[in-house]
């Protein structure tokens, strides 16, 4: 297995869906860097020089924020929206849907497991 930005990429899949895996890098910015190091996005991992790999390396290095750079600059501007107190940073704090979708129904991934309420009425003891 290739390891590049310390993600093992795997070796018997094309290029462009192997660099995929990086957090940060698509399929059009796998295009992109494939195009800039001259390598055909159909290649298998494994078939790469190591000379290949060694230079998307360096332009990913170069070009592009990705893995824990990425996941630090995200969570720094999360954190910063709820510390100014915006809108959005409330929606976060509260682990609900930030962009704006309804929560009367939907957004059950967000929001967790279904809890069911009573009618508010408890049953009375047995009379005597």
């Amino acid at each position: 297995m290739a390891r590049i930005t310390g993600v093992n990429i795997p070796d018997n899949k094309n290029a462009v869906i192997s660099l995929s895996y990086i957090y940060g890098i698509g399929p059009k910015n796998s295009l992109k860097i494939l195009k800039q190091a001259n390598i055909s996005p159909n290649e298998k991992i494994k078939n790469l020089s190591e000379e290949q790999i060694e230079k998307i390396r360096q332009i990913i290095a170069k070009n592009y924020k990705v893995e824990g750079d990425l996941r630090l600059e995200v969570s720094q501007n999360i954190k910063r929206l709820k510390e100014i107190g915006s809108y959005r940073g409330t929606r976060h704090a509260k682990n609900l849907p930030v962009r704006g979708q309804r929560t009367r129904t939907n957004a059950r991934t967000k929001r967790g497991k279904r809890v069911t309420v009573g009618s508010g009425r408890k049953k009375t003891a047995e009379k005597t």
